[in-house]
């Protein structure tokens, strides 16, 4: 059990944890929430042992294994199958070991520690794990440093996966996933044998994939059971419940207020106001309920424009001469609300940077409005932002032309007030940066949005505003998101983009759902396969290299083997003679003979001798030429 007592933390004179308790069961799984810079990161952290409790104890099983999201990704040479075995170190040093070790005791030690461990099963489960975040066979088989430092994140969370802890901390762990891949995530967490500890502002993944709801708040935790769902109807029902306990306590208070007031000074009512006044004094007060602030997004109306938007006929686009997507002939009108699917590597983001005007058609026909104008979101723009600056200024270079007025007022409109407005960008969170970007994006009041992963560093307040945000606005969307919630929240309808071709997709996000979670089955039924057959074939070039082996040797063991019979042949006949001349009946007869037989000693010795001298150099010899196969 993972047992939280009396937990205390503190940043600076800020309260960030204080007095919390909370008990969590071997097996469970637990989804962990609360607004940005309440300190859920923190709390994991804290139970690793990176930082240290103010006050209070975090207690768990000595046996358990913690493994948590790693902030770097991993790289070098190594392929990636190859580096996500080397997550379990224990594995890699009992295989090492299992070819080195000469005590026969540690050799069967090595043996059954790596049955326990299922060693056999490991590259297939490797594969596995990997196919689900995104990475085909061939993509497995590459160097971890021909990728990006985003696909190299998956590689880390694979790792942390294929090591299976007791105790599994996931800290974002879709923040670097596209949709397919967190559909496959959300899957294999439900599934999984040990305990989650899960930090996630996706609704869908903790609805699916967790039991049960640590919320952190006020720097205070309450354990819920069951998805994200039935925790906010769960809290919302005690949150009106304290409300009117509140209010029956306020009434209560202000009855025995004014009987005191009224009958303090009276003798014959003196004992019943000071018994009133002691009921005051013991009476708790019930707290208001502190919500945190709340946060809004507004995107403003465009301009109407007659449809369509956008068009394309046999559109062919790419980079560098080489297509990515082809045969493109479609329209986006103004009432459009589309997500893309496709896994990452698709082109869903080299699509959308069609629409946005980055990229020119290879070949084919894009025609757009004259008047349209495109707000485009993606993350990568965060690197643009001069961290200097603040909002007023970032927004006031883009838009020399609208006053100061204008552009504080656009900026109130995604939760940036008069401080936040004058606050360097640096010192924004991740949210807050995310909600820059809309507002640089729509200032010039866009006919489309292009939302290329929105929620990323969005807690889940600020989601549910996004989604609001984008079912008022006024134009059309085409969104890609990793999170379920907010595409089923928003979108009418699905493009698949998907070998090389962007279609139409005519079932529901269940019916996609469905359609990844059978293919990941069909992907780890090859990956077992595969991994089969390279055991089979690893076996079979064992047993191959062991008959070279047994077959080079061969002609040495025959000697060998004839060595050691005509030693045992001279033991034989040299044993007779002794026997003889140890009989005294031998010593009546014929002197000459006896002479003969003490003779024939001699010789038999001297052969003896020499054949144990050729036995032995032999020996010697199978026993080098064995060591050097076993090395080979």
């Amino acid at each position: 059990m993972l047992n939280i007592s009396n937990l205390t933390y503190r940043v600076g004179a800020r309260m960030l944890i204080d007095g919390a308790n909370v008990a969590i069961n071997p097996g469970h799984r637990v989804g962990l929430v609360g607004r940005n810079g309440t300190g859920k990161t923190t709390l994991l952290r804290l139970i690793t042992g990176e930082l240290s409790p103010g006050g209070g104890e975090i207690e768990i099983p000595r046996r358990w294994s913690i493994g948590i999201t790693s902030q770097e990704a991993p790289h070098g040479p190594r392929s990636l199958i190859d580096t996500v075995l080397a997550f379990d170190k224990e594995l890699v040093s009992l295989l090492a070991e299992a070819e080195t070790a000469t005590d026969p005791e540690r050799i069967a030690e090595v043996h059954v520690r790596l049955a326990d461990k299922e060693a056999h099963t490991a590259q297939a489960r490797a594969a596995v794990i990997l196919a689900g975040l995104g990475f085909d066979e061939a993509a497995q088989q590459k160097p971890c440093d021909d990728f990006s430092g985003g696909w190299r994140m998956r590689v880390a969370l694979a790792g942390l996966l294929f090591t299976q802890p007791d105790l599994l901390l996931l800290d974002e762990p879709t923040n670097h996933l596209d949709l397919e891949a967190t559909i496959w995530l959300e899957d294999y967490l439900k599934n999984y044998p040990g305990t989650i500890l899960l930090v996630s502002h996706d609704r869908d993944l903790l609805n699916r994939s967790v039991d049960e709801i640590l919320h952190l708040e006020n720097a205070k935790m309450t354990l819920y059971s069951g998805g994200y769902d039935k925790f906010e109807e769960t809290r919302r029902m005690r949150l009106e419940q304290n409300e009117k306990q509140r209010a029956k306590q306020s009434a209560k208070r202000a009855d025995l207020e004014q009987f005191i007031n009224r009958f303090r000074a009276k003798a014959s009512k003196a004992k019943q106001a000071q018994s009133r006044i002691k009921m005051l004094e013991r009476m708790q007060p019930i707290a208001e309920h502190s919500e945190e602030g709340s946060i809004s997004l507004m995107f403003p109306a465009p301009d109407a424009l007659s449809p369509p938007l956008i068009s394309m006929d046999r559109a062919v686009i790419g980079y560098n001469g080489k297509a990515v997507l082809s045969n493109l002939s479609l329209r986006l009108d103004p009432d459009d609300r589309i997500a893309l699917l496709g896994a990452n590597g698709n082109g869903k983001s080299t699509f959308v940077k069609l629409l946005a005007g980055r990229l020119e058609a290879m070949a084919g026909d894009v025609s757009k409005s004259g008047k349209l104008r495109v707000g485009y979101f993606a993350q990568h723009q965060t690197d643009e932002l001069d961290m200097s600056a603040t909002p007023v200024l970032e927004m006031q270079r883009r838009r020399p032309q609208d006053s100061e007025t204008a552009i504080r007022s656009h900026l109130g409109r995604f939760g940036f007030g008069q401080e936040k407005a004058l606050t360097k960008i640096s010192s924004l969170s991740g949210g807050e940066k995310a909600r820059l970007l809309f507002a640089l994006m729509t200032v010039a009041k866009p006919h489309i949005l292009l939302l290329d992963e929105p929620t990323n560093h969005l807690d889940m307040d600020s989601r549910q505003a996004l989604a609001e945000a984008i079912n008022a606005f006024e134009g059309a969307v085409v969104l890609i998101s990793h999170d379920p919630y907010i595409i089923e929240l928003t979108v009418d309808r699905f493009l698949l983009v998907e070998k090389g071709r962007v279609a139409p997709y005519d079932g529901d996000m269940d019916d996609y759902r469905d359609h990844l979670l059978n293919s990941a089955a069909n992907q780890r039924a090859t990956a077992r396969k595969e991994a089969r057959a390279r055991s089979s074939n690893s076996n079979e070039d064992e047993r191959k290299r062991a008959a070279e082996k047994r077959q080079a040797l061969g002609p040495l063991k025959k000697k060998l083997s004839a060595a050691e019979k005509q030693v045992a042949t001279f033991e034989a006949q040299r044993n007779k003679l002794r026997a003889s001349l140890a009989d005294p009946k031998t010593y009546g007869k014929d002197v000459h003979k006896l002479l003969d037989l003490q003779k024939e000693l001699g010789a038999i010795e001297k052969n003896l001798a020499s054949a144990e001298n050729d036995w032995l150099s032999l020996q010697e010899e199978f026993e080098q030429a064995q060591s050097e196969s076993r090395v080979a």
